[in-house]
């Protein structure tokens, strides 16, 4: 990947002060290590009018891989390939980015020993990227750019110039002219913005991240129109960060306003006072309904079908009311995280004796469900293609007929709320669907008066008042033990 900075000068501040300004020497080709490859400094032109700097960055994809161990960009167990083969020695990215930083450390801080009255003084700038990924084109480009004070020529890299009707891939040639700007602006626009654009990152986004983006942002991100955009993008859309650095951009916004410190600004607690409580997470709110509702009808012999890693396996053997546990999961690999997340082996006889996992499909009916007082699907259901549903409706409601059944499942129309979820976009990749409330309770009634059983409805979370609970949950009681219509059929047969 390759990036230019270029300016002018004159015979009293000759354009070669960009070498002392980069404390990097016009007539030296440097080269430094990275964890993730090489970055070389050049100067393919050094003159008292002119002077180019060019940063070019060999990436060795696969010391990249092997040191982030398959997190970041192409880390999906499904995408093996990509790790290998992949745009990153090409194309400007968080890779560049980080070069940016570790080569040019002192210019971006705006500290030069040598010319520092040439650091504080804005400088004719032109920086050309012939090769950049923007996740939303040239007109996301330009926003991002243009209100910073840039001139900003951007153009779509085709997909196949033979091809013309294939459209235009997600790259595009750049170039930033500027005479506003000083070198440390510039260096830290870029280091800011060309993640964003990508909109990966090559390295897990930790908490420090929100220091590093106030730090880089300092005196142009509080008041950028894009923001909030810019936030998330940068800290990899985790919320919480993004969350974080927002309230603390606001805090900066406002006391410039007020001409005064954020210090001053943010003084309504006292340092020693108590941090707010975190909100409990939803996963611990589903866990402890679910345990409610087994509690509330006596279960003593529990069964967690798709159980996953056995979180909600682990809750139950904490609670001796519960003398039976079974977890049944057709993934040997969750069935395996969940044994090691137990330790059975460093129980007691007892204990031990509680649990046993074992691999089984809810798609098909099994002998070894049978006979159990409750049977929960917790986040199961939407996690099957439509059409067999009604075979785990059969092996679990006609086939197992536990006295209780316990099934949760997200309520599509809370997905407004969460900040983080793209719009029409699913909680989770391997979702099928996602079903309303309405929608779930008319499924759920069908099911009761199908099989024989009642049903209630219970809120999972907070309870909002236009859009319910981010997690309903379905509560199946046996009402009568008379066969069902689904058993007489069966026997007639």
């Amino acid at each position: 990947m390759f990036l230019t900075v270029t300016t002018t000068g004159t015979p009293e501040h000759p354009a070669t002060d960009l070498g002392f300004l980069l404390h990097k020497h016009p007539g030296k080709a440097q080269a430094f290590s990275t964890s993730f490859g090489t970055a070389h400094v050049l100067y393919p032109e050094a003159e008292e009018q002119r002077c180019t700097a060019a940063l070019l960055l060999e990436v060795d994809p696969v010391a990249l891989v092997r040191r982030g161990k398959g997190k970041g960009r192409g880390g999906a167990p499904d995408a093996a390939l990509a790790q290998y083969v992949n745009d990153r020695p090409y194309a400007a990215s968080s890779l560049l980015a980080v070069a940016l930083s570790n080569v040019f450390s002192s210019a971006m801080r705006g500290v030069c020993k040598a010319r520092p009255e040439r650091a504080a003084r804005p400088l004719p700038l032109r920086v050309e990227i012939p090769a950049l990924p923007a996740r939303g084109g040239p007109d996301l480009v330009r926003r991002l750019f243009e209100p910073l004070g840039w001139a900003v020529a951007v153009e779509a890299v085709p997909l196949d110039t033979e091809f013309p009707e294939w459209g235009d891939s997600r790259y595009v040639r750049l170039v930033l002219e500027s005479e506003t700007h000083t070198l440390s602006d510039a260096l830290r626009h870029l280091y800011v913005l060309l993640p964003v654009l990508d909109d990966a990152k090559h390295y897990w986004v930790a908490p420090d991240e929100v220091d590093k983006l106030l730090r880089a942002g300092e005196g142009w991100l509080p008041g950028h129109p894009e923001q909030k955009l810019i936030t998330s993008r940068y800290l990899s859309r985790r919320w919480s960060l993004t969350r974080e650095a927002m309230d603390r951009l606001e805090l900066i916004r406002l006391a410039e306003t007020d001409d005064s410190q954020v210090e001053e600004i943010d003084n309504a607690v006292e340092a020693e006072a108590e941090q707010e409580a975190k909100p409990t997470p939803l996963a611990v709110q589903r866990r402890e309904a679910i345990l409610t509702a087994l509690r509330d009808h006596a279960a003593a012999r529990v069964l967690d079908l798709g159980c996953g890693e056995g979180h909600l396996v682990r809750e139950l053997l904490k609670e001796p009311r519960f003398t039976e546990i079974v977890g049944v999961d057709v993934s040997v690999r969750a069935l395996t995280i969940a044994s090691r997340r137990l330790k059975p082996d460093r129980m007691g006889e007892r204990q031990a004796a509680r649990v046993k996992l074992f691999q089984g499909s809810l798609a098909y009916t099994d002998k070894r469900l049978k006979g159990y007082d409750a049977a929960v699907l917790s986040e199961v259901i939407e996690h099957l293609d439509l059409p067999r549903l009604p075979a785990l409706e059969y092996a679990v409601f006609g086939a197992a007929r536990p006295r209780t059944v316990v099934v949760t499942t997200p309520n599509v129309e809370y997905n407004v709320r969460w900040e983080t979820l793209p719009a029409g976009h699913v909680r989770h990749r391997d979702h099928r669907f996602e079903w309303t409330r309405e929608e779930f309770r008319t499924w759920a009634r069908t099911v009761a008066e199908r099989h024989g059983y009642d049903v209630e409805f219970r809120p999972v979370g907070p309870d909002d008042p236009e859009v319910g609970p981010p997690t309903q949950l379905a509560l199946f009681t046996l009402d009568t033990p008379t066969d069902t219509a689904t058993e007489k059929e069966a026997k007639a047969a």
